[in-house]
């Protein structure tokens, strides 16, 4: 089974592209160029309907979404140990802290990152005082470092680091506040498939 990816380069889609390499699962990338506005064309339109990636196009049809790809990837490849897939408490905290990543920390940094047009003043100060507020609570409560579960590896770290990566570009993670989250970051871009996902992309570590 051959899957296609969705991506545009450097997007949260990210997080979908390293957990299929990390699961070694056969796929082909597609780049949607966000920037050129072909996630509104008639022909991605036909694949999501809501014009976002990512979108993995499967042999059963698309599933959209990081963190019901993540799901999906962690079940189909339960021999490379994704996620907590037999525990339903560890897997309901694994599916919980997606959830919060997609639904909380991605909008507070996209808002400061990418609202168009750009905020300014006093609308910008707040925009990132709250989006500080929410790498405050990973920092603080969520982490548990060295991975987000602690000692064990999930598919979460990958979907964290878009946000450590959003953030530290934007000079937002600073390190005396952030020290988990840089170390966790440092250490996500240190993994052979992320490595692969960035040279794939046509990015850098950051």
């Amino acid at each position: 089974m051959t899957t296609t990816l969705f991506i545009s380069p450097g997007a949260c889609a990210m997080a979908s592209h390293v957990a299929l390499l990390e699961a070694g699962a056969p796929h082909e990338t597609t780049v949607v160029d966000l920037k050129k506005g072909e996630q509104r064309t008639p022909e991605y339109l036909s694949v999501n309907p809501a014009g976002s990636t990512p979108a993995l196009r499967t042999d059963r049809g698309v599933i959209t979404q990081n963190a019901a790809i993540l799901g999906w990837v962690a079940e189909t490849f339960r021999e490379r140990d994704l996620a907590p897939v037999d525990d339903p408490f560890e897997y309901a905290r694994f599916n919980a802290f997606n959830g919060w990543l997609s639904s909380s920390l991605h909008p507070a940094l996209g808002k400061v990152l990418f609202s168009r047009p750009a905020l300014e003043g006093e609308a910008r100060a707040h925009a990132v005082e709250f989006a500080l507020g929410k790498l405050d609570l990973a920092e603080q409560h969520l982490v548990e470092g060295p991975w987000v579960f602690g000692e064990t590896w999930t598919l979460s770290d990958g979907y964290l680091m878009v946000f450590e990566r959003w953030a530290r570009q934007a000079g937002l993670l600073d390190k005396a506040r952030y020290p988990k989250l840089n170390a966790h970051l440092d250490l996500v871009q240190s993994r052979d498939a992320v490595k692969k996902m960035l040279t794939v992309e046509g990015l850098q570590p950051v």
